[in-house]
Protein backbone atom coordinates (compact mmCIF):
# COMPACT_ATOMS: atom_id res chain seq x y z
CA UNK A 1 0.00 0.00 0.00
CA UNK A 2 3.03 2.24 0.89
CA UNK A 3 4.45 1.72 -2.66
CA UNK A 4 1.04 2.09 -4.66
CA UNK A 5 0.32 5.61 -2.78
CA UNK A 6 3.85 6.65 -3.30
CA UNK A 7 3.82 5.68 -6.94
CA UNK A 8 0.37 7.31 -7.57
CA UNK A 9 0.99 10.59 -5.48
CA UNK A 10 3.88 11.43 -6.88
CA UNK A 11 2.55 12.62 -10.45
CA UNK A 12 -0.08 14.79 -8.10
CA UNK A 13 2.74 16.15 -6.01
CA UNK A 14 4.84 16.76 -9.49
CA UNK A 15 1.94 18.60 -11.46
CA UNK A 16 1.54 20.95 -8.35
CA UNK A 17 5.30 21.69 -8.19
CA UNK A 18 5.34 22.74 -11.87
CA UNK A 19 2.03 24.79 -11.77
CA UNK A 20 3.94 26.26 -8.25
CA UNK A 21 6.88 26.47 -10.18
CA UNK A 22 9.18 24.46 -7.21
CA UNK A 23 11.72 24.10 -9.53
CA UNK A 24 15.55 23.43 -8.90
CA UNK A 25 17.66 24.82 -11.56
CA UNK A 26 21.08 23.19 -12.71
CA UNK A 27 24.18 25.16 -10.44
CA UNK A 28 27.30 24.75 -9.62
CA UNK A 29 26.47 22.87 -6.06
CA UNK A 30 24.78 19.88 -8.40
CA UNK A 31 24.69 17.30 -10.61
CA UNK A 32 21.35 17.39 -12.77
CA UNK A 33 21.43 19.00 -15.70
CA UNK A 34 17.87 20.01 -16.43
CA UNK A 35 15.43 21.91 -14.06
CA UNK A 36 13.55 19.63 -12.22
CA UNK A 37 10.34 19.66 -9.92
CA UNK A 38 11.05 18.97 -6.06
CA UNK A 39 9.68 18.08 -2.90
CA UNK A 40 8.48 14.66 -3.83
CA UNK A 41 8.91 13.66 -0.26
CA UNK A 42 5.46 15.43 0.31
CA UNK A 43 3.54 12.05 -1.85
CA UNK A 44 6.04 9.65 0.86
CA UNK A 45 4.35 11.69 3.43
CA UNK A 46 1.11 11.29 2.94
CA UNK A 47 1.55 7.54 2.16
CA UNK A 48 3.08 6.47 4.89
CA UNK A 49 -0.39 8.29 6.72
CA UNK A 50 -2.25 5.65 4.16
CA UNK A 51 -0.33 3.23 4.97
CA UNK A 52 -0.52 3.06 8.76
CA UNK A 53 -4.07 3.31 8.27
CA UNK A 54 -4.49 0.26 6.11
CA UNK A 55 -2.59 -1.73 8.64
CA UNK A 56 -4.80 -0.20 11.24
CA UNK A 57 -7.98 -1.45 9.36
CA UNK A 58 -6.24 -5.38 8.39
CA UNK A 59 -7.80 -8.10 10.77
CA UNK A 60 -5.39 -10.53 12.26
CA UNK A 61 -3.44 -10.74 15.68
CA UNK A 62 -0.33 -9.19 14.05
CA UNK A 63 -1.32 -5.40 13.07
CA UNK A 64 -3.77 -5.80 16.64
CA UNK A 65 -0.98 -6.33 19.06
CA UNK A 66 1.16 -3.43 16.75
CA UNK A 67 -2.03 -0.77 17.47
CA UNK A 68 -3.30 -2.52 20.90
CA UNK A 69 -1.04 0.99 22.45
CA UNK A 70 -2.07 3.26 19.65
CA UNK A 71 0.65 6.13 21.21
CA UNK A 72 3.71 4.73 19.14
CA UNK A 73 1.98 4.91 16.16
CA UNK A 74 0.21 7.82 16.27
CA UNK A 75 3.94 9.64 17.65
CA UNK A 76 5.82 8.18 14.56
CA UNK A 77 3.08 10.17 12.50
CA UNK A 78 3.03 13.49 13.86
CA UNK A 79 7.05 13.34 14.29
CA UNK A 80 7.05 12.36 10.74
CA UNK A 81 4.79 15.61 10.06
CA UNK A 82 7.18 17.65 12.24
CA UNK A 83 10.42 16.45 9.80
CA UNK A 84 7.88 16.86 6.77
CA UNK A 85 7.45 20.61 7.48
CA UNK A 86 10.83 21.27 8.46
CA UNK A 87 11.89 19.55 5.06
CA UNK A 88 9.20 21.47 2.97
CA UNK A 89 10.11 24.97 3.96
CA UNK A 90 13.86 23.86 3.32
CA UNK A 91 13.11 22.89 -0.10
CA UNK A 92 11.24 26.34 -0.44
CA UNK A 93 13.65 28.79 1.27
CA UNK A 94 16.67 27.40 2.70
CA UNK A 95 16.56 26.95 6.43
CA UNK A 96 19.32 27.31 8.16
CA UNK A 97 21.31 24.66 9.86
CA UNK A 98 20.08 25.35 13.44
CA UNK A 99 16.79 25.86 12.40
CA UNK A 100 16.84 22.69 10.26
CA UNK A 101 18.90 20.66 13.61
CA UNK A 102 15.75 22.35 16.05
CA UNK A 103 13.30 20.74 13.71
CA UNK A 104 14.86 17.44 13.88
CA UNK A 105 15.19 17.72 17.73
CA UNK A 106 11.75 18.39 17.96
CA UNK A 107 10.51 15.04 15.99
CA UNK A 108 12.81 13.63 17.95
CA UNK A 109 11.18 14.65 21.52
CA UNK A 110 7.69 13.41 20.17
CA UNK A 111 9.34 10.04 19.76
CA UNK A 112 10.35 9.80 22.80
CA UNK A 113 7.22 11.44 24.28
CA UNK A 114 5.47 8.57 22.47
CA UNK A 115 7.66 5.66 23.75
CA UNK A 116 9.13 5.24 20.51
CA UNK A 117 13.04 5.02 21.43
CA UNK A 118 15.88 3.21 22.45
CA UNK A 119 15.34 1.18 26.05
CA UNK A 120 18.68 -0.47 25.69
CA UNK A 121 21.60 -1.67 23.78
CA UNK A 122 25.03 -4.07 24.28
CA UNK A 123 28.47 -2.92 24.78
CA UNK A 124 30.38 -5.16 23.50
CA UNK A 125 32.35 -7.14 26.17
CA UNK A 126 30.78 -5.44 29.13
CA UNK A 127 27.15 -6.62 29.13
CA UNK A 128 24.21 -4.88 28.42
CA UNK A 129 23.61 -1.04 29.41
CA UNK A 130 19.71 0.02 30.19
CA UNK A 131 19.36 3.39 29.54
CA UNK A 132 17.82 5.76 32.32
CA UNK A 133 15.20 8.21 31.52
CA UNK A 134 17.08 11.31 32.34
CA UNK A 135 19.61 10.62 29.16
CA UNK A 136 17.12 9.00 26.99
CA UNK A 137 15.90 12.07 25.53
CA UNK A 138 19.24 12.92 24.31
CA UNK A 139 20.54 9.35 22.92
CA UNK A 140 17.23 9.77 20.82
CA UNK A 141 17.73 13.44 19.43
CA UNK A 142 21.40 12.50 18.53
CA UNK A 143 20.23 9.32 16.80
CA UNK A 144 17.17 10.96 14.70
CA UNK A 145 19.54 13.77 13.99
CA UNK A 146 22.65 11.60 12.75
CA UNK A 147 19.98 8.98 10.89
CA UNK A 148 18.18 11.51 9.26
CA UNK A 149 21.53 13.95 8.21
CA UNK A 150 23.16 10.43 6.89
CA UNK A 151 20.29 10.13 4.40
CA UNK A 152 19.83 13.58 3.70
CA UNK A 153 23.39 13.67 2.29
CA UNK A 154 23.32 10.90 0.19
CA UNK A 155 20.59 12.01 -1.73
CA UNK A 156 22.89 13.60 -4.30
CA UNK A 157 21.98 11.53 -7.30
CA UNK A 158 19.33 10.34 -9.07
CA UNK A 159 17.42 7.11 -6.94
CA UNK A 160 20.09 6.93 -4.78
CA UNK A 161 18.91 7.59 -1.31
CA UNK A 162 15.67 5.74 -2.34
CA UNK A 163 17.22 2.72 -3.16
CA UNK A 164 19.40 2.89 -0.08
CA UNK A 165 17.08 3.32 2.17
CA UNK A 166 14.27 0.92 0.15
CA UNK A 167 17.29 -1.87 0.37
CA UNK A 168 17.81 -1.06 4.30
CA UNK A 169 14.87 -0.88 5.89
CA UNK A 170 13.99 -3.88 3.98
CA UNK A 171 16.84 -6.03 5.53
CA UNK A 172 15.78 -4.10 8.60
CA UNK A 173 12.33 -5.38 8.61
CA UNK A 174 13.31 -8.75 8.10
CA UNK A 175 15.98 -8.51 10.64
CA UNK A 176 12.34 -7.29 13.29
CA UNK A 177 10.63 -10.25 11.99
CA UNK A 178 13.13 -12.69 12.80
CA UNK A 179 13.56 -11.73 16.32
CA UNK A 180 10.03 -11.72 16.71
CA UNK A 181 10.17 -15.45 15.46
CA UNK A 182 13.12 -16.48 18.30
CA UNK A 183 11.32 -14.69 20.83
CA UNK A 184 13.84 -11.90 21.31
CA UNK A 185 11.42 -9.17 20.20
CA UNK A 186 7.65 -8.04 21.56
CA UNK A 187 5.06 -9.37 18.75
CA UNK A 188 3.61 -5.48 19.76
CA UNK A 189 6.83 -3.65 18.55
CA UNK A 190 6.24 -1.21 15.98
CA UNK A 191 9.61 -1.32 14.31
CA UNK A 192 9.21 -4.07 11.67
CA UNK A 193 6.01 -1.88 10.32
CA UNK A 194 7.54 0.92 10.15
CA UNK A 195 10.36 -0.48 8.05
CA UNK A 196 7.88 -1.79 5.94
CA UNK A 197 6.60 1.03 4.64
CA UNK A 198 9.21 2.77 4.65
CA UNK A 199 10.74 0.08 2.04
CA UNK A 200 7.29 0.74 0.38
CA UNK A 201 7.48 4.75 0.16
CA UNK A 202 10.85 3.80 -1.68
CA UNK A 203 9.83 1.52 -3.89
CA UNK A 204 7.02 3.74 -4.99
CA UNK A 205 8.94 6.72 -5.69
CA UNK A 206 11.81 5.28 -7.84
CA UNK A 207 10.08 4.84 -10.99
CA UNK A 208 9.75 8.57 -10.76
CA UNK A 209 13.59 9.57 -9.13
CA UNK A 210 15.65 6.86 -11.19
CA UNK A 211 18.15 8.97 -13.58
CA UNK A 212 16.82 11.04 -15.59
CA UNK A 213 14.73 12.06 -12.63
CA UNK A 214 11.05 13.38 -13.03
CA UNK A 215 10.97 14.65 -9.68
CA UNK A 216 13.36 14.84 -6.36
CA UNK A 217 12.16 14.05 -3.11
CA UNK A 218 13.92 16.96 -1.46
CA UNK A 219 14.78 17.81 1.85
CA UNK A 220 11.11 16.79 2.18
CA UNK A 221 11.59 13.18 1.36
CA UNK A 222 14.91 12.32 2.60
CA UNK A 223 14.00 14.10 6.23
CA UNK A 224 10.54 12.12 6.53
CA UNK A 225 12.87 8.62 5.39
CA UNK A 226 15.80 9.67 7.94
CA UNK A 227 12.90 10.02 10.91
CA UNK A 228 11.54 6.79 9.75
CA UNK A 229 15.12 4.73 9.47
CA UNK A 230 15.70 6.39 12.80
CA UNK A 231 12.51 5.33 14.54
CA UNK A 232 12.63 1.89 13.69
CA UNK A 233 16.30 1.20 14.06
CA UNK A 234 15.56 2.73 18.01
CA UNK A 235 12.71 0.20 18.73
CA UNK A 236 14.23 -3.01 16.92
CA UNK A 237 17.92 -2.33 17.76
CA UNK A 238 17.01 -0.73 21.18
CA UNK A 239 14.09 -2.69 22.49
CA UNK A 240 15.44 -6.58 21.72
CA UNK A 241 15.68 -8.86 24.38
CA UNK A 242 19.55 -10.06 25.72
CA UNK A 243 20.56 -13.34 23.67
CA UNK A 244 23.33 -15.27 25.49
CA UNK A 245 24.97 -17.88 23.52
CA UNK A 246 23.48 -16.91 20.06
CA UNK A 247 25.62 -15.31 16.87
CA UNK A 248 27.23 -12.31 17.03
CA UNK A 249 24.24 -10.26 15.17
CA UNK A 250 21.76 -11.35 17.96
CA UNK A 251 24.47 -10.52 20.95
CA UNK A 252 24.66 -6.82 19.31
CA UNK A 253 21.90 -6.15 18.02
CA UNK A 254 21.91 -2.30 17.66
CA UNK A 255 25.24 -2.56 15.45
CA UNK A 256 23.01 -3.82 13.15
CA UNK A 257 21.59 -0.52 11.59
CA UNK A 258 25.17 0.91 11.48
CA UNK A 259 26.03 -1.82 9.01
CA UNK A 260 22.53 -2.00 7.23
CA UNK A 261 22.97 1.73 6.76
CA UNK A 262 26.73 1.27 6.80
CA UNK A 263 26.63 3.34 3.10
CA UNK A 264 25.31 6.54 4.22
CA UNK A 265 26.45 6.44 7.48
CA UNK A 266 30.41 6.31 5.90
CA UNK A 267 29.20 9.19 3.65
CA UNK A 268 28.31 10.89 6.46
CA UNK A 269 31.58 10.42 8.62
CA UNK A 270 33.76 11.44 5.77
CA UNK A 271 31.74 14.55 4.90
CA UNK A 272 32.20 15.91 8.90
CA UNK A 273 35.66 14.77 8.53
CA UNK A 274 36.43 16.34 5.32
CA UNK A 275 34.72 19.85 6.18
CA UNK A 276 36.02 20.03 9.30
CA UNK A 277 39.75 19.39 7.95
CA UNK A 278 39.11 22.16 5.09
CA UNK A 279 37.14 24.62 8.18
CA UNK A 280 34.23 24.81 6.32
CA UNK A 281 31.35 24.86 7.64
CA UNK A 282 29.01 21.49 8.32
CA UNK A 283 25.98 22.24 6.56
CA UNK A 284 28.07 23.35 3.10
CA UNK A 285 27.78 21.37 0.38
CA UNK A 286 30.59 20.45 -2.03
CA UNK A 287 31.18 17.34 -4.90
CA UNK A 288 33.09 15.41 -3.08
CA UNK A 289 30.66 13.04 -1.23
CA UNK A 290 31.10 8.58 -2.35
CA UNK A 291 28.85 9.18 -5.62
CA UNK A 292 30.88 11.86 -6.74
CA UNK A 293 33.94 10.18 -6.56
CA UNK A 294 32.48 7.38 -8.11
CA UNK A 295 31.57 9.30 -10.95
CA UNK A 296 35.22 11.23 -11.65
CA UNK A 297 36.65 7.46 -11.70
CA UNK A 298 34.72 6.74 -14.94
CA UNK A 299 31.09 5.12 -13.65
CA UNK A 300 28.22 6.90 -15.18
CA UNK A 301 24.94 8.40 -13.22
CA UNK A 302 22.94 5.16 -13.19
CA UNK A 303 25.81 2.83 -12.78
CA UNK A 304 27.23 4.94 -10.03
CA UNK A 305 23.62 4.22 -8.50
CA UNK A 306 23.55 0.92 -8.70
CA UNK A 307 26.90 0.25 -7.26
CA UNK A 308 25.92 1.85 -3.98
CA UNK A 309 23.09 0.02 -4.01
CA UNK A 310 25.26 -3.27 -4.32
CA UNK A 311 27.13 -2.09 -1.68
CA UNK A 312 23.77 -1.31 0.62
CA UNK A 313 22.68 -5.07 -0.60
CA UNK A 314 26.07 -6.96 0.50
CA UNK A 315 26.53 -5.03 3.96
CA UNK A 316 22.72 -6.17 4.52
CA UNK A 317 23.20 -10.13 3.41
CA UNK A 318 26.31 -9.74 5.79
CA UNK A 319 23.98 -9.22 9.46
CA UNK A 320 21.25 -11.10 7.99
CA UNK A 321 22.58 -14.09 6.99
CA UNK A 322 23.87 -15.17 10.73
CA UNK A 323 20.64 -14.57 12.44
CA UNK A 324 18.93 -17.60 9.64
CA UNK A 325 21.80 -19.70 10.20
CA UNK A 326 24.58 -20.35 12.93
CA UNK A 327 27.02 -21.63 10.09
CA UNK A 328 29.34 -19.23 9.01
CA UNK A 329 30.13 -21.40 5.89
CA UNK A 330 26.93 -19.89 3.38
CA UNK A 331 28.65 -15.74 4.30
CA UNK A 332 31.69 -17.37 0.94
CA UNK A 333 28.82 -16.41 -1.35
CA UNK A 334 28.69 -13.10 0.32
CA UNK A 335 32.47 -12.56 0.37
CA UNK A 336 32.66 -13.52 -3.29
CA UNK A 337 30.16 -10.62 -4.49
CA UNK A 338 32.05 -8.28 -1.59
CA UNK A 339 35.52 -9.19 -3.95
CA UNK A 340 33.30 -8.77 -7.21
CA UNK A 341 31.72 -5.62 -6.39
CA UNK A 342 34.67 -4.19 -5.37
CA UNK A 343 36.94 -5.04 -8.28
CA UNK A 344 34.16 -3.45 -10.53
CA UNK A 345 33.94 -0.31 -8.05
CA UNK A 346 37.99 0.03 -8.50
CA UNK A 347 38.96 -1.35 -11.51
CA UNK A 348 35.53 -1.18 -13.87
CA UNK A 349 37.19 -1.13 -17.90
CA UNK A 350 36.58 1.45 -20.17
CA UNK A 351 36.90 4.23 -17.44
CA UNK A 352 35.45 7.43 -18.80
CA UNK A 353 35.66 11.05 -17.52
CA UNK A 354 32.78 12.64 -17.33
CA UNK A 355 33.54 16.51 -18.12
CA UNK A 356 30.49 17.90 -16.65
CA UNK A 357 31.35 17.15 -13.26
CA UNK A 358 34.74 17.75 -13.24
CA UNK A 359 33.93 21.25 -14.77
CA UNK A 360 31.91 21.36 -11.88
CA UNK A 361 34.12 20.46 -9.07
CA UNK A 362 36.85 22.76 -10.97
CA UNK A 363 34.41 25.67 -11.12
CA UNK A 364 33.44 25.23 -7.41
CA UNK A 365 36.60 25.69 -6.40
CA UNK A 366 37.62 29.19 -8.28
CA UNK A 367 36.41 32.29 -7.21
CA UNK A 368 33.83 34.79 -8.76
CA UNK A 369 32.46 37.72 -9.09
CA UNK A 370 29.20 38.11 -7.66
CA UNK A 371 26.72 38.39 -10.03
CA UNK A 372 23.01 40.78 -9.66
CA UNK A 373 20.12 39.19 -9.18
CA UNK A 374 18.12 38.31 -12.34
CA UNK A 375 14.73 39.49 -10.11
CA UNK A 376 16.76 42.31 -9.87
CA UNK A 377 18.09 43.64 -13.52
CA UNK A 378 15.25 44.28 -16.06
CA UNK A 379 15.23 41.34 -18.64
CA UNK A 380 17.32 39.43 -16.58
CA UNK A 381 16.75 35.30 -17.12
CA UNK A 382 17.56 32.84 -14.33
CA UNK A 383 18.61 30.26 -17.22
CA UNK A 384 20.95 33.26 -18.79
CA UNK A 385 24.07 30.74 -17.85
CA UNK A 386 27.08 30.11 -19.69
CA UNK A 387 26.18 26.52 -21.44
CA UNK A 388 27.83 23.84 -22.33
CA UNK A 389 27.93 21.96 -25.69
CA UNK A 390 25.07 19.65 -25.92
CA UNK A 391 27.53 16.73 -26.21
CA UNK A 392 28.21 17.08 -23.00
CA UNK A 393 26.93 14.28 -20.74
CA UNK A 394 26.32 13.53 -16.75
CA UNK A 395 26.17 9.72 -17.03
CA UNK A 396 25.84 9.31 -20.51
CA UNK A 397 22.75 11.22 -21.11
CA UNK A 398 22.97 14.90 -23.26
CA UNK A 399 21.93 17.89 -22.00
CA UNK A 400 19.51 18.54 -24.12
CA UNK A 401 18.00 14.98 -23.87
CA UNK A 402 14.49 14.77 -23.31
CA UNK A 403 13.10 17.71 -25.61
CA UNK A 404 14.27 20.44 -23.39
CA UNK A 405 16.74 23.18 -23.89
CA UNK A 406 20.26 22.54 -23.39
CA UNK A 407 21.29 23.70 -19.74
CA UNK A 408 24.50 23.32 -17.87
CA UNK A 409 25.69 23.48 -14.54
CA UNK A 410 25.60 27.20 -13.81
CA UNK A 411 29.15 29.04 -12.90
CA UNK A 412 27.52 30.80 -9.86
CA UNK A 413 25.18 30.54 -6.69
CA UNK A 414 25.25 33.23 -5.13
CA UNK A 415 23.45 34.10 -1.20
CA UNK A 416 20.99 36.19 -2.62
CA UNK A 417 19.63 33.77 -5.79
CA UNK A 418 16.49 32.09 -5.22
CA UNK A 419 16.81 28.64 -5.17
CA UNK A 420 13.50 28.33 -7.91
CA UNK A 421 12.89 29.45 -11.76
CA UNK A 422 10.00 31.66 -12.05
CA UNK A 423 10.42 31.94 -15.63
CA UNK A 424 11.49 28.90 -17.46
CA UNK A 425 9.02 25.52 -17.38
CA UNK A 426 10.59 22.69 -16.04
CA UNK A 427 12.36 20.23 -18.69
CA UNK A 428 10.55 16.62 -18.47
CA UNK A 429 13.07 13.71 -17.85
Amino acid sequence: MAAVATFLLTFAVRAVAVRRNFIVMPDSERVHTVPTPTAGGTAMFLAFAVALAVARLLPGPSFHLVFLEPREAWGVLIAAAAMFLVGFVDDLREVSAPAKVAGQVLAAMILYFAGVTMLQFKVPFAGYLVLSPSILPLVTAVWVIGIANAVNLMDGLDGLAAGVVAIASGALCVYGLRLEMLGLLQNNNIGPLIAAATCGLCIGFLPHNFHRAKIFMGDTGAMVLGLLMAASTMVIGGGAEPAWGQTYFFFVPLLVPFVILGVPILDTAFAIVRRTVHRTGVAVRDLEHLHHRLMRLGHGHRRTVVVLWAWTLLLSALVLYPTFSPSWSGVTPIALGVLGVALYTLFQPGLRKDPLLDAAVADAERPSPELPDAQETPGASVSATPAVPAAASVGGSTASEGGGPELALTAHRTHHRRRFARHDPPTRG
